[in-house]
């Protein structure tokens, strides 16, 4: 098994029945050494650097249904908020002088944000602080959208496509909603010229080891600056209440997968996987991961953006968070840098 992880860090792919044996494969001891190289290579590109981004967590309304999710539309046990643009700019003064060169906006799919409105707050943040990095994940808007938010100065864009396996996608979504579109939008963003992340979560209801593979394709062909992935975490106002969340190692093992398959990714450490396990962020930076994102969202909505259950960091001071946050990640070896830590290109990539 250690000859497909060797492998895939010099081919950067492997065929479906490879990839399957490498995810399907439990031993301790190959997981081991996957994490081992892809942190070789994440640090061969980036050096010991852990990039931090400011998540601002700033309207909680959605307009999407979706299963999984703890702010779909349907859920009424959700008090719904929106910051001002008043106070989304208090928390980046609030980052910035923590050293966050790179703040992420955050929110459901809110008709109230209309194009006007983003555009507006994109231009303040840049003049502002013109040294900053803007990443949106706000989702699917439409292809004029996603250039007036270039236009005004965003960066960056999140959004995860979720499964690239089209009958899983449909048991995860309302009918309403495509991934033919979800993809397309990834594709429009990148063309455009922002750097883009699409991502998926890990043991997702109704995933499979195909639905998985089926990702990584898709990842390998859009060869996106950003992956993010996480385990899946229920929430209890959803119709997957009841469902297993993903695990741990698993999750370790899709990282490092990406990070041999995608070298010079950004590859978050999520807080989902710092949510099922106390370590997890640790653990995902040791495998390969990269960035981690902790929350400048005022502490009195944090509790109301709930994607899942038990989420941590819903009521740390961001002061609090950032310094813990670099005191572990140098107990390891890393060190959290102020800089906007753009994507890397090696070899025309």
């Amino acid at each position: 098994m250690k000859d497909l992880v060797l492998q895939l860090e010099q081919n950067h792919f492997l065929t479906d029945e490879e990839f399957k044996l490498l995810l399907e494969d439990e031993s301790d001891e190959v997981l081991s050494f996957l994490n081992e190289r892809a942190a070789y290579v994440s640090k061969r590109t980036y050096g010991n650097k852990v990039y931090i981004r400011g998540l601002i967590e700033f309207t909680n309304y959605c307009r999407n249904d979706c299963y999984y999710c703890g702010i779909r539309r349907s859920n009424c046990n959700t008090e719904r908020y929106r910051l001002t643009d008043e106070q989304i700019l208090d928390c980046c003064e609030t980052g910035y002088k923590l050293g966050f060169r790179t703040f992420v906006l955050q929110g459901g799919e809110d008709g109230f944000f209309s194009d006007e409105k983003i555009v507006g707050i994109i231009k303040k943040i840049k003049e502002i602080y013109p040294d900053c990095a803007v990443t949106l994940s706000i989702g699917e808007r439409t292809h004029d959208s996603y250039k007036a938010f270039f236009a005004a100065g965003a960066d960056r864009y999140l959004l995860r496509h979720e499964t690239a396996d089209s009958e899983h996608y449909r048991r995860l979504h309302p009918g309403n909603l495509s991934l033919e579109n979800r993809m397309q939008c990834l594709y429009d963003l990148k063309k455009i010229g922002y750097q883009v992340g699409c991502g998926f979560m890990v043991g997702s209801p109704y995933q499979t080891t195909e639905s998985i593979i089926e990702d990584l394709k898709f990842a390998k062909e859009l060869k996106p600056h950003m992956v993010g992935i996480g385990p899946f975490i229920p929430h209890s106002s959803t119709p997957f209440k009841d469902y297993k969340q993903g695990g741990l190692k698993l999750t370790l093992r899709l990282l490092s997968i990406i990070r041999l398959m995608l070298p010079n990714v950004l590859l978050p450490a999520t807080t989902a996987l710092g949510t099922i396990d106390s370590e997890g962020r640790e653990k995902g930076i040791l495998a390969g991961a990269n960035v981690v994102m902790p929350n400048l969202s005022p502490k009195n909505v944090r509790k109301k953006y709930l994607l899942y259950d038990n989420k941590i960091c819903t009521g740390d001071e961001a002061a609090e968070c950032i310094l813990c946050m670099k005191r572990r990640m140098q107990s390891m070896g890393y060190e959290v840098v102020v800089s906007r830590g753009d994507y890397k290109e090696i070899n025309g990539e």
